[in-house]
């Protein structure tokens, strides 16, 4: 990975405001944003998000994007199981503990997916259109499939369909979803009226949210020494693992450089939105150190500043 690509990468304004909030809360500032006004950003930038998925691929035909969301649903499948048996065999966590762990990994981080998107922007490198549409597509499969993991075979009864509507009725995979289904209906055409406050102001959003997301990581740093060296290297390694995996299965069903990119960043990155929701619910036993920490503490800075231009070298090397 060339230096100027990784300085290139730093000193954007998204990057630079998480690494301020990082900063800001290890100083012990009391920099943080009001806890509505960070509600509803999140919700705004979910919303954005599928909006902008479903118009966009309101363009293609299905045969156009069968590949990409065949690959994105196939790494929904695979990643939880992988996850599950790392955490399960090689770090000896419980049952409960390394299923909640694997819901976490195998979704995906739709702030992740913005930061990756922000950094092909800053090259200049063109990316499918369509690709917001897959963090919708990815978010849920995963969750469900650790969560039966564990459900599955057990003494508990088998309640994996309330598992299943916590996820789609959560407010992040139902904004997703739901403005996702909104931007099909309406296509590009109707979208442009929406677009100086949808698209435009975008990148601005994502800067302040980060800022905060940079003072809620460095909090989970201070867990890492209950979590323990294993679950750091675990972490690190599956989010290297799932990244090579994507940036191959982007690349061998014929998605551009910067497209296989995203797949990538979004298969190594670990869902700290809508899993938590759903795991809290259908798993209230697992232990949330493990996976938050894991999930914001150790995956998310680790995407953030060295794997989306990791990933973007390994996507050029499969090319």
């Amino acid at each position: 990975m060339g230096f100027d690509l990784l300085q290139q990468n730093l000193i954007s304004p998204p990057i630079l405001a998480f690494l301020l909030g990082l900063v800001a809360c290890l100083l012990r500032s009391d920099l943080r944003l009001p806890e509505t006004v960070f509600q509803a950003i999140s919700l705004y930038l979910l919303f954005a998000i599928g909006l902008k998925g479903g118009a966009s691929l309101s363009e293609f035909q299905i045969g156009q994007v069968a590949g990409s969301l065949g690959a994105a649903i196939l790494l929904g499948l695979i990643t939880p199981w992988v996850s599950y048996l790392v955490f399960r065999f090689l770090n000896s966590f419980n049952k409960t503990d390394a299923a909640a762990l694997a819901a976490h990994f195998g979704s995906v981080s739709a702030v992740t997916f913005m930061a990756s998107v922000a950094f092909l922007d800053l090259l200049h490198l063109k990316y499918e259109s369509h690709l917001p549409a897959l963090v919708a597509l990815m978010e849920i499969p995963g969750i469900v499939v650790a969560i039966m993991i564990v459900k599955v075979g057990s003494e508990q009864k088998l309640k994996w369909t309330k598992a299943l509507r916590e996820v789609v009725v959560g407010k992040s995979v139902l904004l997703l979803l739901g403005g996702f289904l909104i931007g099909l209906a309406c296509g590009e055409s109707g979208m442009k009226p929406l677009a100086a406050f949808f698209v435009e102001p975008f990148r601005g959003v994502l800067t302040l949210f980060l800022l905060e997301m940079g003072v809620l990581a460095a909090i989970r740093f201070r867990d890492l020494s209950k979590a323990g060296m294993g679950l750091v290297v675990s972490s690190l390694g599956l989010a290297l693992l799932h990244g090579t995996l994507g940036a191959m299965l982007g690349t061998l069903v014929g998605m551009s450089v910067g497209g296989a990119t995203v797949l990538a960043t979004m298969a190594a990155s670990a869902s700290y939105i809508a899993a938590p929701a759903a795991v809290k619910s259908a798993l209230p036993e697992a232990n949330p150190t493990y996976y938050l920490t894991a999930a914001l503490g150790i995956v998310f800075p680790f995407n953030l500043v060295l794997g989306i231009p990791l990933f973007y070298q390994i996507s050029l090397w499969f090319h």
